[in-house]
């Protein structure tokens, strides 16, 4: 029987090295948008979505993220020392530490407004139809992010390859099938494709502002995308 998802796991791994000189002293995830770093920010979604079991990922410069995180007794982490397994073998490697049963992941690299994507997840899952529920933001409204679209969206909220949509990275995700990959590092893409081709990877969309913080210049488009909510 599947329960509702209890754990998350927050990918905070990453070299980051889209954001140049800015990593050359600490790790992606430590970056300030709006006087905050980008964990805290993630973290807040957690909290506020009421999910007291956290993991997070660790790797280059770990150890400062370890540090900032400190104050945090209830976040466990899952050190990645001697490679990065990327998502999907991250996520993977976590299991022993998030417990059985679906997860909520979330990148460490964006910031949002709006309504909690963890909470609009939470709201639409069920895992009668869904191996996997991603939170998508229409390619139009995806602040930041440069590449082209990801998904596609049926009447039904299935999802297939396309350009419509952005993943957002946020997502609730069943684990059993991660066992089933020989692979030590890979991506949760190869999840994504097999769920799909059954018919059981779905979408959701965020109904707020998203901003991928990727690069340099994604930092003052983020802190004005904060800004205009807060004056909304």
């Amino acid at each position: 029987m599947q329960h509702p998802p209890k754990s998350l796991m927050l990918f905070a791994a990453g070299l980051g090295t889209r954001m140049c000189a800015l990593v050359a002293d600490r790790p992606k995830p430590l970056i300030e948008v709006a006087g905050r770093t980008l964990i805290d920010h993630a973290l807040d979604l957690s909290d506020g979505a009421g999910i007291g079991d956290v993991v997070v990922n660790l790797h280059y410069r770990g150890a400062m993220i370890r540090n900032h995180l400190a104050p945090r007794p209830d976040i466990r982490f899952s050190p990645e020392t001697e490679q990065i397994l990327e998502t999907g073998g991250g996520l993977r490697a976590a299991l022993p530490l998030l417990g059985d049963g679906p997860v909520f992941t979330l990148n460490s690299d964006a910031v949002w407004t709006g309504p909690n994507p963890l909470a609009t997840l939470l709201a639409a899952w069920d895992p009668k139809r869904m191996d996997a529920l991603l939170l998508l933001v229409p390619r139009d409204r995806a602040t930041g992010h440069l590449g082209a679209g990801d998904f596609e969206l049926d009447g039904d909220g299935r999802l297939t390859r396309g350009r419509d949509t952005v993943y957002a990275g946020a997502q609730i995700v069943k684990t059993d099938a991660l066992h089933a990959i020989p692979d030590r590092v890979f991506s949760l893409n190869r999840l994504w494709d097999a769920f799909a081709r059954d018919g059981r990877l779905f979408g959701a969309l965020h109904e707020g502002g998203w901003c991928d913080v990727g690069r340099p210049e994604s930092i003052p488009l983020a802190e004005a995308m904060l800004r205009a909510a807060s004056h909304v």
